[in-house]
């Protein structure tokens, strides 16, 4: 019942027994460095109580995640790179500044702007019906597309009115499905078949799918396997040297590369999971390579013409198109400057990637775990480091909580099932406040009540709504979409 969106960054503690560091610039990067590592803010503050500062290790060790990499970028070089943890837990091998790690959703805003490049060069035009680029397979015609259709800007944007959010992969062993069996929804794909199901360019909605429609095209357009089409346009023009978009991962790299591990520390069945929808999560890349790219598109947009897109496209690509969304990364602006970036999310790997263009200093960072829990950690470090450099991108949450005594509290104590995999047990802590216990994933978490039947987490600030039953007992629990009963 918790869920992280998410962004991230990070001198050790002497205890960390698994570090390795990139040479630092002249400038002295390590009091942001020792920030990062010694005063994590937790990442919810609640009103009338002392914040707590952790470390990053004790906060690895809290959310089970086993290893992290980080690099920090400025006016157009990485100033530092580092690494904590473990890369493979049960083999003691340790995470490296070139540790490859599956960059999930980040796999998007650069694989579109490798479709950017084919703009240019005019093979693809941004607004035309992209069924016109499609060989083979085409996007279905129904009634929401008599008028509108899918355009490259709508994709990569998320406004072309596909279905399917994300995907989660295939398991060692499992059969990896064609990219026109993906699309169709057919065996052995585990995901539902990508159409229309809305208005294109009506309203944004987050579409993996759309992105698996633009590595369709791309492929026929061009007659490239799309890994070998994005080495040649982006990851070698960037710097992008230990990044790949090859699935599964070739052989000679399983060495280097992280194991991914769920919530409760246990590793991912057969170390990962292969994602043939390489556009959308088939990235395997290093926070410094991340760093290369940001770096690239920071540079065109400020007016180089020796980058991978010219400062044209940079422009455009960082414009808002659908809500906040340009084409490939998210937007934001505070002030005066504009940030892009985009988070990732696949079976046992979380990541950030977020960076600036503003009129006074170009900075960005790349955050890569190994963990379903990676995110909060994430989080938290990208709360120092816009608490040290004064970004205003990343606040802690703030709730106020109110007191209710043990009677009051044990009408919630119980069992609660959402479904088979999903269960959670409420219980008195030995502090006096409640704890939710969620069986799926072995995390137990501080819940604090903020109304009568309102709680929140008080490590996400994750909102809980208990319901009476006509009797005056709970009876479920709601909370981001999802609703348990209350069992026992």
């Amino acid at each position: 019942m918790r869920t992280y969106q998410l962004l991230i960054i990070s001198l050790a503690l002497l205890a960390f027994s698994c570090k390795e560091e990139a040479q630092v610039e002249e400038k002295d990067y390590s009091e942001a460095i020792s920030f990062m590592e010694n005063k994590l803010l937790g990442g919810v503050i609640i009103e009338g109580e002392e914040p707590k500062r952790f470390s990053l290790q004790e906060r690895m060790d809290e959310f089970k995640v086993p290893g992290i990499s980080i690099a920090f970028f400025e006016e157009g070089e990485i100033k530092w790179a580092k690494a904590y943890g473990h890369a493979d837990k049960e083999a003691s091998r340790s995470v490296n500044v070139n540790t490859l790690f599956q960059a999930a959703s980040i796999s998007k805003p650069v694989a579109a702007s490798a479709a950017l490049t084919l703009v240019e060069e005019g093979k693809f035009d941004l607004d035309a019906d992209v069924n016109g680029y499609l060989e083979g397979w085409q996007v279905e015609e129904n009634k929401f597309t008599e008028n509108e259709k899918a355009s490259l800007r709508r994709l990569v944007s998320h406004n072309a009115g596909l279905t399917v959010h994300g995907f989660r992969g295939y398991a060692k062993g499992e059969d990896v499905p064609t990219t026109v069996q993906i699309l169709n929804g057919e065996e052995p794909a585990n995901s539902p078949k990508i159409y229309p199901d809305t208005l294109p360019g009506a309203i944004y909605r987050y579409s993996g799918g759309g992105y698996t429609v633009m590595q369709k095209f791309m492929e026929d357009q061009t007659g490239q396997k799309f890994a070998d089409l994005l080495k040649e346009r982006v990851l070698d023009k960037t710097g992008m040297k230990n990044s790949t978009y090859q699935q599964p991962l070739p052989e000679n790299l399983h060495a280097v590369a992280a194991h991914g591990y769920r919530s409760n520390g246990d590793k991912v069945e057969g170390d990962w999971h292969t994602y043939p929808e390489q556009a959308a999560a088939g990235l395997w890349t290093t926070p410094s390579d991340l760093a290369h790219f940001a770096i690239s598109v920071q540079n065109a947009y400020k007016g180089s013409t020796t980058e991978f897109i010219s400062p044209e496209t940079a422009k455009e690509m960082l414009t808002a198109q659908a809500r906040n969304h340009g084409l490939g990364p998210g937007l934001t602006i505070h002030g005066d400057t504009l940030w892009f970036g985009h988070g990732g999310a696949n079976e046992g790997f979380r990541c950030q990637l977020f960076a600036n263009v503003n009129p006074f200093n170009y900075q960005g960072v790349a955050i890569m775990t190994n963990s379903d829990q990676g995110s909060a950690v994430a989080f938290e470090m990208l709360l120092a480091l816009s608490e040290y450099y004064g970004w205003d991108i990343a606040k802690p949450r703030r709730r106020k909580a109110i007191s209710l005594d043990k009677e009051a509290l044990q009408k919630f104590i119980g069992h609660y099932f959402y479904e088979e995999d999903y269960q959670m047990d409420i219980y008195m802590g030995e502090n006096g406040h409640l704890q939710m216990h969620q069986i799926w994933d072995d995390q137990t978490i501080e819940l604090r009540p903020m109304e009568e039947l309102k709680f929140f987490e008080s490590t996400t600030g994750i909102y809980l709504d208990f319901t009476l039953s006509e009797e005056g007992e709970v009876s479920k629990v709601e909370s981001n979409g999802f609703t348990a009963k209350k069992t026992e």
